[in-house]
């Protein structure tokens, strides 16, 4: 599969409504493969179809990296409980923010053979859910950020010997 290029802040995809899949194609099969191998290979925890450029309902994420969750045409249906933390994105590098979330969230999606689920998930799940569905909406977090936009400094891995 491959890595694709994630838009930045500022790219006009980023603020558009993204359109329901009808069915599962070798091309959708292809975006979602490639949505998760750009999302780990960018050390994210979620990942949306707009941030690849494809206005698309569809969302990757995996909180823990070895058990991914595919939502396609997701649909947030119960929340409970608050959460404030601070918050990145793939298509803000370097920066993050202090946001409030719903702590528990419950959702409805279709997995990738387009069968109907439900996720369920508290803190890191719960606001990567959130976070990721809005960007099907064309929102970023940092519109709800309190305060201001903090600078991230880049993690540095050990190099290998």
């Amino acid at each position: 599969m491959a890595i694709r290029n994630i838009r930045e802040i500022g790219d006009p995809i980023l603020e558009k409504e993204c359109k329901p899949v009808k069915e599962m194609t070798p091309r959708i099969r292809e975006l979602i493969e490639d949505m998760l191998d750009t999302m780990y290979e960018a050390n994210g925890v979620g990942l949306a179809a707009p941030q690849v450029g494809i206005l698309k309902r569809i969302v990757v994420i995996d909180v823990t990296g070895e058990d991914p969750y595919v939502l396609i045409n997701p649909e947030i249906i119960e929340t409970d409980g608050e959460q404030t933390g601070p918050e990145g994105c793939l298509s803000v590098p370097g920066k993050s923010g202090i946001v409030t979330r719903p702590n528990h969230v419950k959702a409805k999606a279709l997995d990738v053979n387009m069968h109907p689920y439900e996720i369920e998930g508290e803190e890191l799940l719960a606001r990567a859910i959130c976070h990721e569905l809005d960007h099907l909406d064309g929102k970023l977090y940092v519109d709800k950020v309190e305060g201001e936009l903090q600078d991230v400094m880049p993690v540095q891995e050990d190099e290998e010997e």
